[in-house]
C-alpha cells in the first residue's frame, strides 16, 4: 500500500455556489492501478484559489484510474504522473534488511 493525498470535492451549499475542494489522505493498493494521468485542470483550480492554500502554487496533480471489476475508479491525487509512478515502484520492491 501507499499513501497519497487526495483531492476531494466539498458538497456545494447552493448550485450557484463555486466548487471547493479538500484534502485528505488515502492508501492505494498499486496493484489495482489501471493508469496515471496528468490533470492539469487542477493546477488551474489551485491558481484560482479553490483548492487548500497549504499547496505550493508549483503543485502539479495526476488522475489515478483504480481498477474495480467491472467499473474504474478514479481518484485526483497531489503530485506529478511521473512522482506517483516513482512511490508505486518503490513500494512493488522487495528489501533485505541486514544487522
Amino acid at each position: 500500500m501507499i499513501k497519497l493525498v487526495e483531492v476531494c470535492e466539498l458538497l456545494k451549499a447552493s448550485k450557484s455556489a463555486q466548487q471547493q475542494f479538500t484534502l485528505r489522505e488515502i492508501f492505494i493498493n498499486p496493484k489495482h492501478v489501471v493508469s496515471l494521468r496528468e490533470e492539469p485542470s487542477y493546477a488551474q483550480k489551485l491558481k484560482e484559489g479553490r483548492l487548500p492554500g497549504e499547496l505550493d502554487s508549483r503543485q502539479r496533480f495526476t488522475r489515478l484510474t483504480l481498477d474495480r471489476g467491472q467499473v474504474g475508479l478514479d481518484v485526483i491525487v497531489v503530485g506529478s504522473a511521473n512522482m506517483i509512478e516513482s512511490k508505486m515502484r518503490m513500494n512493488g520492491e522487495k528489501h533485505v534488511l541486514h544487522d
